[in-house]
C-alpha cells in the first residue's frame, strides 16, 4: 500500500493481498469479540416489551474489551460511592448496546469494502469515517494486547515475542494516518 489519496469524491488505496489478509483478520477478530460481548447482554422482559435494549452493567473482564468499551464515567478510586457505582452500571447497561452496534457496523464496512485478495478500495467519505473508527478499534485492541505505551521503543528486541506484532501496529497507525491526511487535503 502506498497510502490513501483523494480521487474525485472518493478516497482510494491499493492493498496487497497480504495487507488485506492481515487487516481483514484483525478487523474480524475485533468484530468477533464485540459480537460475543453483545451476546452476553442479559435477557430483559421490559426491554422486549419496550424495544429498549439493555446490555451488561459491568465492565468486561478482558483488558482488550475493557479498552474498547470503557466506562462512561470515571470512578474516584479513593471514594467509590455506591450512587456513583450504580450510575456507572446504569449508563453502561443503557448505552453499551448502541456502542457495540456502531463498532460492529464499522468493522463490517471494512470487511465489505476490502477485497479478500487485495486490490483497489474506493471509499465515500462516510465509508472512510467507518474505516477510521474500525482502524482505531483494531489499533486499541492490538496496542492493549501488546502493552504499547509511551515508553515503548519503536522496535523491540528480536527475541521479544511482541516484536513482529509491533510492526503490524505501526503499519496500522500509518494506514490510519494516511487516511486522515487524504480526507483532510
Amino acid at each position: 500500500m502506498r497510502g490513501w489519496r483523494r480521487k474525485g469524491g472518493r478516497v482510494v488505496a491499493e492493498f496487497e493481498q497480504q495487507e488485506a489478509a492481515v487487516l481483514r483478520g484483525l478487523v474480524s477478530q475485533v468484530e468477533d469479540m464485540l459480537r460475543a460481548r453483545a451476546e452476553e447482554a442479559p435477557s430483559d422482559e421490559l426491554s422486549e416489551l419496550t424495544g429498549i435494549r439493555t446490555g451488561p452493567s459491568e465492565s468486561p473482564n478482558d483488558p482488550v474489551l475493557s479498552r474498547l468499551l470503557p466506562d462512561f464515567h470515571m470512578l474516584d478510586p479513593d471514594n467509590p460511592a455506591k450512587e456513583t457505582l450504580d450510575s456507572v452500571a446504569a449508563l453502561r447497561s443503557l448505552h453499551e448496546p448502541e456502542v457495540l452496534e456502531a463498532k460492529v457496523g464499522v468493522a463490517a464496512e471494512v470487511m465489505r469494502s476490502l477485497p479478500p485478495e487485495g486490490g483497489g478500495v474506493r471509499l465515500t467519505y462516510e465509508q472512510a469515517d467507518a474505516w477510521l473508527s474500525a482502524l482505531n478499534d483494531v489499533r486499541l485492541a492490538l496496542g492493549t494486547a501488546l502493552d504499547v505505551n509511551e515508553e515503548m521503543p519503536d522496535e523491540l528486541p528480536e527475541e521479544d515475542p511482541r516484536a513482529p506484532h509491533l510492526g503490524v501496529y505501526h503499519w496500522l497507525t500509518w494506514v490510519q494516518e494516511s487516511l486522515v491526511q487524504a480526507m483532510t487535503e
